[in-house]
């Protein structure tokens, strides 16, 4: 990625973001989910894991809101905390991809045009080629299915996603005059890195990390719908989704629901992101 830099938010950034459809949107959906998982550890209308076989296929009531799946358990309870999940590994793959990947990136910029630089981005480009359900896969096949190997694997696929983020942010910085005048009062390229690249790229960082969660919070789904991810009794959206593909013709509101949630976290992620490159380009708050 070779565009330029993100600016960093002036005092007019809150000025800004309040007038911003996108973004204003888009905060709102991702904290209501965002609500709505932290509820969910102290309060749901049933407990999400319990089945109760009596109970199955009830329509949506007073007591069940939106019904209950095939095994009794209550749906909207399981939606809720299907959210802490859909967060939970999204964010700590998004955590793996932008502790690993911006630091190689930066790296890869400090030393431009040498060997490392070279190595680090071919690096990337290979590791880039490995989707995160291979990785997945590969992970199931040595250590089993679960959480953690889905977040190992999505965080792994976004590795070289913020490598070159950084790496294509941090290069055009490296011929600033500023950075010209951090080498002549005695900074190594390391300080230089520390202390003037990475404040200067940071909102690049951020805004990429919005979009990588969106995209996270859609592996986790997959990865669970094919039995890869998180495993019972922890409820998933995407699991939920396999178990109802069955019951489509009985009960659609099975897919529905959980199908609507991924689809509203997406989007409010996505607006979000966008929302953020919007306020933090410098041409863009210009002309808003």
């Amino acid at each position: 990625m070779s565009a330029a830099p993100l600016a960093a938010p002036d005092a007019g950034f809150l000025a800004r973001a309040l007038r911003h459809r996108s973004f204003l949107l888009g905060a709102t959906i991702t904290l209501g989910v965002v609500l709505m998982a932290a509820l969910s550890f102290v309060w749901t209308p049933h407990d999400p894991t319990v089945i109760e076989i009596a109970r199955r296929l009830r329509p949506p009531s007073a007591e069940h809101w939106l019904g209950t799946d095939p095994f009794g358990r209550d749906t909207f309870s399981m939606i809720m905390r299907g959210a802490v999940t859909s967060i939970a590994v999204s964010f700590v793959a998004v955590g793996i991809g932008a502790g690993i990947g911006v630091p190689l990136g930066l790296l890869a910029a400090q030393t431009r045009g040498g060997l490392l630089d070279q190595g680090i981005m071919r690096f990337a480009d290979f590791v880039f080629a490995f989707p995160a359900l291979l990785i997945a896969i590969m992970l199931r096949e040595v250590f089993g299915p679960g959480a953690i190997n889905a977040m190992i694997a999505i965080g792994i696929f976004n590795i070289p996603v913020f490598a070159r983020v950084a790496y294509g942010g941090a290069l055009p910085l490296w011929q600033r005059d500023f950075v010209m005048a951090a080498r002549v009062a005695g900074k190594g390229p390391a300080r230089i890195t520390v202390e003037h690249i990475l404040p200067n790229i940071g909102s690049l960082i951020i805004v990429q990390g919005t979009i990588q969660l969106s995209l996270g919070i859609l592996a986790e789904a997959a990865l669970s719908y094919i039995g890869l991810g998180v495993q019972p009794p922890l409820p998933s959206w995407g699991r939920m989704l396999f178990e109802a593909q069955t019951m489509m013709g009985l009960a659609p509101r099975l897919a529905i629901a959980p199908g609507l949630a991924i689809v509203v976290t997406v989007l409010g992620l996505n607006l979000l992101g966008d929302g953020l490159r919007d306020l933090f380009d410098p041409r863009l708050s210009r002309e808003r």
